[in-house]
């Protein structure tokens, strides 16, 4: 699947590909300690570099990676969030994380609600994991409200296998309940 025209637009955010332009607010989210915390930590902007040509290549070879997210109202890129499924990771996740100027306002939960749409509906997948620190209170919070379950302990792979993780989830059927009560928000164009 070609993802040079891919989009998921909800009401408030448009989601797309990583592109060379998202660079600088990529680097300033992950330089930023506080909302670095829970995604890999302060980095560098080479390291910052090296993982948005990560999720370019996923987006190549494997046809999904995490979305950027650029607020509407803006033009802004406030984040990363999406699917995400490295080799020996604990299962199909869709995970999050925005820049600090942009938590409180729903965005987490309005832009995974589109990406867990698509991965559900376009990728097949039967399930969505979300790998949250024990102590990361508002990421269990979006989990929550997007109606997934804490299932306990989880372990991730190398060089993350020191940090505790719970494995929140659903299923596709469990979803499909929640999409047939009306809260679904996204729409994709290509």
């Amino acid at each position: 699947m070609s993802s040079d025209f891919l989009q998921l637009d909800t009401p408030r955010l448009l989601l797309r590909p990583p592109r060379m332009e998202d660079f600088g607010p990529w680097s300033a989210l992950l330089a930023d300690a506080e909302a670095s915390h829970f995604i890999g930590g302060p980095q560098p902007p080479a390291l910052a570099w090296r993982g948005l040509m990560v999720m370019a290549g996923a987006w190549h070879l494997q046809g999904f990676a995490m979305f950027s997210v650029i607020e509407k109202a803006s033009g802004r890129w406030i984040g990363r969030l999406g699917p995400w499924y490295p080799e020996g990771w604990p299962g199909t996740e869709v995970g999050w994380g925005l820049v600090r100027d942009s938590w409180g306002r729903g965005y987490a939960t309005e832009g995974a609600s589109a990406a867990m749409d698509w991965a559900f509906s376009t990728l097949g997948w039967t399930e969505v994991i979300h790998s949250i620190a024990p102590d990361n209170h508002a990421s269990q919070a979006v989990a929550r409200r997007l109606g997934s379950r804490n299932r306990g302990p989880g372990r991730l792979p190398p060089p993350f296998e020191d940090s505790p993780v719970e494995i929140w989830s659903q299923t596709r059927a469990e979803w499909s309940a929640r999409l047939t009560a009306g809260l679904s928000m996204a729409r994709s164009t290509s």
